[in-house]
């Protein structure tokens, strides 16, 4: 990957059937790496509150911290799309609200885009946005800060209304859309009644790019991974083996030796 990926860029792959390869990632050594291993768009996730800061749920995370995120984020990515989660409770109140915090990312942190979740109930949100210039990624089917309204994470399986969703946030400007928690085929069914590309997290094969979270697919968690996910590294195992061989080496006084010593 040589130059730096751009809307019109995943408007190209879209239209060349090139998928689209999204990750997560919270700090600058993770996003240097997902950055030179070829990932498109890297998402500064409100998942931060689970796989970071070890809340149950993604509904404390604040402004504040997912522009300090963020802004590291974009100081590691040359070449990636940074794309900023707005979190809970940061446009939901009012237009004008959601517009002043959409531009601290892009002003404050450097991120190239922002991410809000709903579908129909937000598209006066997304159009305002992208009426001055702040590019959205909408995000559809199971929405996790609707986690108490939903029941839970649930699979999301009203097609009518999705594809109502997914043409909605279309119309208002989104520039692509996140389907998460949706079955393959209504998947399959929005991707091909849509121009602009969809990423798909738990909803098949047929979208035109995926994301996970980075912590998941590089086994850097001890929590139950939701099916959709599959994991590619054994980081905690490596990390805990490692730590445990540094305790051992001190306390054994055999760390440091003389090639550590000035």
């Amino acid at each position: 990957m040589t130059s730096r990926i751009t809307i019109n860029t995943l408007y190209d792959m879209k239209s060349k059937g090139e998928k689209i390869v999204s990750l997560t990632a919270y700090d600058y050594p993770f996003a240097k790496i997902a950055d030179e291993s070829g990932v498109h768009v890297i998402l500064v996730g409100d998942s931060v509150g689970m796989v970071v800061q070890g809340d149950a749920h993604t509904l404390a995370v604040t402004m504040d911290e997912m522009v300090y995120h963020t802004r590291i984020v974009a100081r590691a990515a040359q070449h990636a799309m940074v794309v900023a989660d707005m979190p809970f409770m940061s446009y939901q109140t009012s237009v004008g609200t959601a517009l002043a915090n959409a531009g601290r990312f892009l002003k404050e942190a450097g991120a190239a885009a922002v991410k809000l979740e709903g579908g129909a109930t937000v598209c006066s949100t997304i159009k305002a946005m992208t009426d001055v210039g702040i590019p959205v990624q909408a995000h559809i089917g199971l929405l996790p800060q609707s986690v108490h309204q939903m029941g839970g994470y649930r699979v999301q399986r009203d097609a009518e209304r999705l594809l109502s969703d997914a043409r909605s946030v279309e119309a208002a400007g989104a520039f692509s859309v996140v389907l998460e928690g949706i079955p393959a085929d209504i998947a399959r069914e929005i991707t091909l009644a849509l121009s602009i590309p969809t990423i798909g997290i738990g909803a098949g094969s047929h979208c035109d790019g995926q994301i996970l979270v980075m912590h998941d697919i590089l086994g850097m968690t001890d929590r139950r991974l939701p099916k959709f996910v599959k994991q590619y590294a054994s980081l905690r195992l490596q990390a805990a083996e490692g730590i445990k061989a540094y305790v051992q080496d001190v306390q054994n006084n055999a760390f440091p030796t003389e090639t550590h010593s000035y």
